[in-house]
């Protein structure tokens, strides 16, 4: 049991050494100072100066684990060297300090025939290591802890590796955030074995604060972390950044402290500070699809404290901008009220649901005004099995009705042709429709305002089906990649790929559904539609996004999201509709050019492109190209 001391004695010592500290450490012996050893350290066997000969020999006893050549190279004497007693002494603390030994250890100059001196250090290994125990620890399992002690196993106890060995797995412990674990005592049995006991720092309760509108069931539902569990600071912060996203709060904090009935445990406070979510908006602007326009907007993103996102809004808008002759320029009405519930029937789900109404100068069908009457439902699934996959599915209702604008134009257009005027009234056929459209997307995006690296892709199937005329029916296939790369240390560049094609439906698929490529959400530079309209399409674009110059150096939150933007697009509709005929639209095109985007939180991109056609514009396009104004990316 004496030899067991030795962990007791000098762990404390050695901890002081390197400036680490395993708490709690059981240890009642009186530590010993900086290289004293308690025995005899020094034995002179003559009276001759010593410090006047030479070492012919240096040999080391009593070390049977740890090999002599290596205490000897710890050691600043050497053979052949003169024999100084000050450095012996120092030299001894430097076998000390290497931590295998105990301080009952001897040096013994022996004067030789020949006047040079034999030198024998005289030590005792501490007890070999022989086995572990591990206690308390339920995170990290027992096997990942004795990666950090089976190198210790086999070799005298050694306080400093002892020690290094606890930093690393306190460090484990730490990378994985359970920052509030530690070790609270180590001690060894006379056999050798090692016991170490880990208080992995439990959560005793959790109280929130700070709230007065919203419920506490919602900032529950909201947190992860419960009590009795392990506290882990990752999964905090994950809890923290899903409060904020609620939009409910201006700041959201956390504060830990040790239980009063019981210190290896830790009572969580959420701390809160609530922001107002009820807002009327009055604005304006211009919008390359509904010119000049007037907007009012009544909205509250923590409806009756419940975190439900309710709005309703309308638009009246001058008409389509750019002078486009296929779109009948007249006042446009929008109207929508929408409802968000972010926890439907569990916390993986969430639900948008919209009533719309539009009355406008048609976009899709030329010359003709459109109406739409709308109601549809959202539900969005997160997986389980990789957070960065969500699926969706898209139930709606719709009505649609199309009028003639201008009759004598559309039958000049279509007599120059070569066309039916008859043929006109399937282009105005509207009628009801039930859309089912299930959807898959992934999301790596470092970032969801300026990303510099990671994928966001998506897929998407709408099957509508016609009410009143099946013929109508048809399903179409949708998908979309985008790659981030990363240029210099702000910049990035993104790749994108998209396309889309009818999977099945009859010949009178309604051109009204058709793809439509040109304007601010597809090829840059052209009018809306300028490029064609089809049953399928695919298109790329390449787009190098960059802080302006200086600007980003200016302390204004304003313009850190402010990008400078270079890109190019390239596409081509299949299949052209009747507007892409009587229109003498390119079908295909390629386009460059330069654009501001700003990322506003709660609306998303705002972008400002001018762009010029690369390729054949058409007769009824520009070859100087045009301004698009845009809300939200051009990808999604």
């Amino acid at each position: 049991m004496k030899k067991s001391s030795f962990l007791y004695k000098n762990l404390i010592f050695f901890m002081v050494l390197s400036a680490l500290t395993i708490p709690s450490l059981l240890c009642s012996a009186e530590t010993v100072s900086d290289g004293d050893v308690s025995e005899t350290d020094y034995i002179e066997e003559s009276s001759y100066d010593s410090n006047t000969a030479y070492i012919s020999e240096i040999e080391i006893l009593g070390a049977n684990i740890i090999k002599s050549d290596y205490i000897l190279s710890k050691m600043k004497l050497k053979k052949g060297e003169l024999y100084d007693k000050d450095v012996m002494q120092q030299d001894l603390k430097r076998i000390y300090k290497l931590g295998y030994f105990t301080e009952r250890m001897k040096a013994v100059p022996v004067k030789n025939s020949n006047g040079t001196i034999s030198l024998k250090i005289i030590v005792e290994e501490n007890i070999p290591i022989t086995n572990f125990t591990v206690e308390g620890n339920t995170v990290v399992s027992t096997e990942e802890i004795m990666q950090y002690l089976l190198p210790l196993k086999g070799k005298p106890q050694n306080i400093a590796a002892i020690n290094q060995a606890m930093e690393q797995i306190n460090q484990c412990y730490y990378n994985k955030g359970y920052i509030l674990s530690k070790i609270d005592s180590i001690y060894d049995d006379p056999d050798g074995t090692l016991n170490l006991s880990i208080t992995e720092g439990r959560i005793n309760s959790i109280s929130i604060k700070g709230n007065e509108k919203t419920k506490d069931y919602v900032i529950e539902r909201n947190i992860m972390t419960e009590p009795g569990s392990v506290y882990n600071e990752n999964q905090m912060k994950q809890d923290l950044v899903r409060l904020y996203s609620t939009q409910a709060f201006k700041d959201v904090n956390r504060a830990i402290e040790a239980s009063p009935d019981d210190p290896d445990k830790y009572d969580i406070t959420i701390e809160l500070k609530e922001q107002r979510t009820a807002s009327v908006s009055l604005g304006g602007g211009l919008d390359s699809a509904t010119g000049v326009f007037g907007s009012l907007g009544i909205s509250d993103n923590n409806f009756r404290g419940r975190n439900q996102r309710v709005s309703v809004s309308g638009m009246v808008g001058s008409g389509v901008m750019m002078s486009d002759s296929s779109i009948l320029n007249r006042i446009n009405y929008q109207g929508e009220i929408s409802f968000f519930e972010p926890h439907f029937l569990n916390a993986d789900n969430s639900l948008m649901s919209k009533i719309y109404y539009r009355d406008l100068g048609s976009y899709t069908i030329p010359l003709a005004t459109e109406r739409r009457i709308g109601l549809e439902g959202t539900i969005a699934h997160r997986m389980k099995t990789n957070k960065r996959m969500s699926s969706t599915l898209t139930v709606g209702g719709e009505y649609i009705n199309f009028k003639e604008g201008d009759f004598s134009k559309i039958s000049a257009m279509y007599k120059s042709h070569g066309l039916n005027i008859a043929d006109r009234a399937k282009e105005l056929e509207g009628g009801y429709f039930l859309r089912i459209a299930p959807g898959l997307s992934y999301d790596s995006r470092d970032s969801a305002i300026n990303p510099r690296r990671g994928v966001i892709a998506s897929v998407r199937f709408e099957e509508a089906i016609g009410l009143n005329h099946f013929k109508q029916t048809n399903g179409r296939l949708t998908g979309m990649a985008k790659k981030y790369v990363p240029v210099g240390k702000k910049s990035s560049l993104s790749f994108t790929g998209r396309g889309g094609l009818k999977v099945h439906g009859s010949s009178d698929f309604p051109e009204f559904m058709a793809y439509r490529l040109g304007g601010p959400y597809t090829i840059r530079g052209y009018k809306v539609n300028g490029v064609g309209t089809g049953t399928s399409f695919i298109m790329g674009s390449v787009e190098l996004a960059t802080p302006i110059p200086f600007v980003d150096k200016l302390k204004l939150a304003f313009l850190q999201n402010l990008r400078l933007t270079f890109w190019v697009d390239a596409g081509t509709v299949f299949d052209p509709t009747t507007a892409s005929i009587i229109y003498d639209r390119p079908v295909h095109a390629i386009s460059a050019g330069v654009g501001l985007k700003i990322n506003m939180p709660g609306v998303g991109p705002l972008s400002v492109d001018y762009g010029f056609p690369l390729t054949n514009p058409g007769p009824n396009g520009n070859r100087h190209g045009y301004f698009t104004f845009g809300v939200g990316d051009m990808m999604y």
